[in-house]
């Protein structure tokens, strides 16, 4: 209905005291600014990365901390950047170390070494990564290749020579325990056993295969393992190999192999009676690993259900201690204004206009000059229209409805003198999503920004619980479309416009329910709602309306995203079918024909796309009850979000892979 813009949240406070009753309005906790950019190559020197990105974001979450992901394959470094939720898995690791100030990139990943990762709390702290260095001594320096990216000088064991109880045979380990950067670009990793009438002993070194080592020329440094060859006419003994993967002559792979009897080899072969030992006990392990998994999942799920771990413990104490100390005896007390002198406002120009109110920009004076003021929206309703009014400002007096991603609310007015009543919010410069989308095409992360806020948004107002654990009445909006959602200066989503909106008291009976009408914009209504069949014995009904409304604004958002490889004009949902829809010539459309917006073909093409559109189908479902919750469509987006990483990262080494194949 009515279109808002406002500003940022940010960091100015609005202190006001009102007579009597008045309570102390704060900001929004402090979020994180992080780096936030897809993967690229990073820019490492000495034992740090810094990430080539230049898009900073302030994190959707109070909670969130910064975040970077970074793998080596051959040499070639990308590293990815973003925000993150400390309480969820960091590509598919749950990260601890979060509150340092550095980000200090760890292995986390046991299947692929290759992959390291960190989190850190500061202020795009993710622009620079710390890389774990093996000794004080140790130096990462990298060079430009032609690939884009940047090319590492190798990582090799290097101990010069130890004693070993290897016996050349099968595949023996070197008992090397110091990891070097290589001095040269070029320089290999080269191991060297030998064997004299009194003991064994292995050499690691970083070696240039241009010149001689032990007046050989090196001729199997491409490789990616350490195969042993014996070198005739030097001493009795004596096997040498070299390759080019990181710490790739810590394994020495022998050319006769068979089984060893040192304890410092791995042989290739197994005695049948140690495989029929191994072989249950390694099967047992998976099975343990497998219901440890599932339990995980299982515990994670119900954990997902509290509404608490995603809000810092030191945060809720402040917001409850605030609350507490306000009059508890008038739970509306903060939200009329209900001093002699009305606020200082200057109206500025209209930014929208309904078939109830109009929408102004305004100054807020904050001291004596005019100078110092603060954008704020005013939303004018002429007298006669008290009663939608009354119903916004109630759902707006509500302490439990703050949340970043609902419409900050200031205070309401009654101006006697110009027979009008105001609600004073925030103001969002950006404008409404509608007009946002028509008017820029987005990429994957925006969309993710934008489609998870509006799914936080629709799922705090729904919810029981705030997001501290305090009881809540649930509130369903009625009238979710793109126009009443706010797009905020971080490209988050703030949801606007409760004219319509309905507390969903336990105590309310169904016939209260009932009076509600069939209300909405008929482009977004559900299919119960346009058929006026919901059913009022179940209060959850009502949320299920809302979240079919959501998914059409998600499929705004997806339509617009340069991900999908195919962005057509802007156009809302149903846009084809008719220019100015009514809810009987809907009943046709959705009811009768079962239609939905265009999926296109194309938006299979991307791994988070297509599992966003499975999202997107699942909620517009004609079955209300087979529709997801809002909470569950934000527990999605995380899902997709670690789904679009782990493929971008198989997809890079696939490639290099792919290219090592061609060399």
């Amino acid at each position: 209905m009515e279109r808002f813009r406002s500003v940022g949240l940010g960091s100015v406070l609005l202190v006001y005291l009102m007579s009597g009753a008045s309570a102390l309005l704060h900001p929004s906790s402090p979020k994180s600014v992080c780096k936030s950019c897809d993967p690229q190559p990073a820019n490492c020197k000495s034992n740090q990365c810094i990430v080539n990105c230049d898009v900073s974001k302030v994190c959707p979450n109070p909670d969130d901390v910064c975040a970077a992901v970074w793998w080596r394959e051959n040499g070639l470094v990308t590293v990815r950047t973003n925000c993150h939720n400390p309480t969820q898995p960091l590509n598919g690791v749950r990260m601890d170390d979060y509150n340092s100030s550095d980000c200090v990139l760890e292995v986390r990943n046991v299947n692929n070494p290759n992959v390291r990762q960190c989190t850190c709390t500061g202020h795009e702290c993710n622009e620079r990564m710390l890389v774990n260095k093996p000794d004080d001594n140790s130096e990462l320096v990298i060079m430009p290749v032609s690939e884009g990216g940047f090319r590492l000088r190798q990582l090799c064991r290097f101990c010069d020579i130890e004693s070993t109880d290897c016996n050349a045979t099968g595949v023996c380990k070197s008992p090397c325990n110091l990891t070097s950067i290589c001095e040269k670009p070029s320089e290999v990793c080269v191991s060297v056993w030998r064997r004299n009438k009194v003991s064994a002993t292995i050499e690691t070194v970083c070696h240039d295969p241009a010149f001689p080592f032990r007046g050989q020329y090196l001729t199997d440094y491409n490789n990616t393992v350490c195969q042993m060859k014996r070198l005739k006419g030097m001493e009795d003994d004596f096997y040498i190999c070299s390759c080019n993967q990181e710490e790739c002559n810590d394994q020495l792979y022998f050319t006769n192999v068979s089984a060893p009897s040192c304890p410092g080899c791995i042989g290739k072969t197994f005695p049948p009676v140690l495989l029929v030992s191994v072989v249950p006990l390694l099967i047992a392990a998976v099975l343990l690993l497998s219901t440890f998994y599932c339990y995980h999942l299982f515990r994670q799920q119900n954990l997902k259900a509290s509404r608490t771990k995603g809000i810092d413990i030191e945060t809720c104490a402040i917001i409850m201690s605030d609350d507490d100390r306000s009059d508890s005896s008038s739970a509306n007390a903060n939200s009329l204004n209900h001093n002699t002198e009305l606020l200082p406002i200057q109206l500025d120009v209209i930014v929208g206009k309904g078939r109830f109110a109009e929408v102004h920009r305004a100054k807020l004076k904050q001291g004596a000059t005019d100078e110092s003021f603060q954008m704020v929206a005013v939303k004018m309703f002429p007298y006669e229209e008290y009663a939608s009014w009354k119903t916004e400002w109630e759902i707006f007096s509500d302490a439990e409805l703050r949340h970043e991603n609902v419409l900050q609310f200031l205070t309401a007015e009654d101006r006697k003198a110009e027979r009008r009543y105001w609600l004073i919010t925030a103001y969002h410069e950006r404008g409404n999503l509608q007009e946002f989308l028509t008017q820029h095409v987005i990429g994957w992360d925006e969309l993710c920004q934008l489609g998870a806020s509006l799914a936080r948004g629709v799922a705090h107002l729904h919810s029981d619980r705030t997001t501290c654990g305090r009881p809540k009445v649930p509130i369903v909006h009625r009238d979710i479309k793109s126009a009443n959602v706010l797009v905020k200066s971080d490209l988050s989503c703030c949801l606007c416009d409760f004219g319509l909106s309905l507390r969903l008291d336990n105590s309310m009976s169904p016939e209260e329910l009932a009076n509600s009408g069939q209300v909405g914009t008929a482009r977004y209504m559900a299919p119960e709602v346009l058929e006026s069949r919901m059913d009022l014995e179940n209060i959850e009904s009502f949320k299920q309306a809302d979240v079919y409304s959501m998914s059409l604004v998600l499929w705004e958002i997806t339509s617009r995203c340069s991900a999908n490889g195919d962005v057509r004009e802007y156009e809302p949902p149903f846009g084809k079918l008719k220019d100015h829809l009514c809810v009987e010539s809907m009943k046709d459309d959705v009811i009768r024909d079962r239609l939905r917006p265009e999926i296109a073909a194309s938006w299979a093409n991307h791994v988070g796309i297509q599992l966003l559109s499975s999202t997107i189908e699942e909620c517009w479902d004609h079955d209300p009850e087979a529709r997801l919750t809002a909470q569950c469509v934000v527990e999605r987006f995380g899902e997709i979000s670690n789904a679009v990483i782990l493929s971008i990262i198989s997809d890079t080494k696939s490639t290099q892979d792919s290219g090592n194949d061609e060399k």
